[in-house]
């Protein structure tokens, strides 16, 4: 069984987030990237389909050449191989146009599953996957927290937690996967999978590569477009409820709520 999985490199959530003097981007300069959470736990599942069933595992990133840091980690963690699609012509693109230039990335391969992050850390849009399947022709199975591969390897069968139950899907493969919180618990990359991650193939390819026009990709070519980004209102300061029992500060708590928060 042949596995791609796709990556996104976004700030670590401890990083210290500050807009740009353009009012419309962030300040990279001293932020920590790190790969897409929602994305290790597709490298994770790959991981594991492959060890059951054979095959290989390949991971593609898109975005500058840190990238490959990224798509080092999941080659630590056990993947065979990995693909950067970097190019200045893509810096500012939206979804849309990332998701294109990693359909025609990919469209080639021989693949039976993909897997990527149901939404991105940082702009928290969940196209991607979506717009990968719709490009490349494939069903795509989103929000999913547990996968079954078929012993044929012809199909495959997933849970998808819904408010207060479980869907039950099926679907015959090639097909796409979009990975969330409970699918598995990713491993740590051992030593020696540092190692050997530092020989495993990692080929780079432009949009010129991959036969793409470079108009098409770029700030200027955005569907969707950021008019501004403004920082979050600062919180209130806090309130200690005042009294001499409990009893006494529940009641000054419930006149609280009822008078000032209006939620009573």
């Amino acid at each position: 069984m042949n596995i791609i999985v796709c990556l996104k490199q976004v700030p670590d959530t401890e990083s210290q987030i500050k807009i740009g003097s353009d009012g419309k981007s962030i300040v990279t300069d001293d932020i920590k990237w790190i790969m897409n959470p929602y994305d290790e736990f597709g490298v994770e599942e790959a991981l594991r389909l492959k060890e059951k069933h054979g095959g290989e595992v390949t991971v593609v990133g898109l975005g500058p050449k840190r990238v490959t840091e990224s798509l080092r980690t999941a080659l630590a963690m056990g993947a065979d191989k990995g693909i950067l699609i970097s190019d200045e012509a893509l810096d500012g693109s939206d979804s849309l146009a990332n998701a294109k230039a990693i359909a025609e990335a990919v469209k080639d391969l021989d693949y039976d599953l993909i897997f990527t992050g149901q939404r991105g850390m940082d702009d928290d849009l969940g196209l991607v996957g979506a717009t990968i399947a719709e490009l490349l022709g494939i069903p795509q199975l989103s929000l999913i927290n547990k996968v079954e591969v078929a012993e044929d390897g012809k199909s495959v069968k997933v849970d998808r937690p819904i408010e207060g139950e479980t869907l039950i899907i099926e679907s015959t493969l090639p097909a796409l996967i979009t990975a969330q919180k409970g699918l598995n618990e990713p491993r740590y990359a051992s030593l020696p999978g540092i190692m050997k991650a530092k020989k495993k193939p990692l080929e780079e390819k432009t949009l010129a590569d991959l036969g793409l026009d470079s108009a098409e990709f770029g700030e200027g070519a955005r569907k969707l477009k950021i008019l501004e980004l403004t920082s979050p209102p600062d919180r209130a300061a806090g309130k200690i409820v005042e009294g001499e029992t409990p009893q006494e500060k529940a009641a000054e708590l419930a006149k609280l709520l009822h008078d000032e928060a209006k939620v009573l």
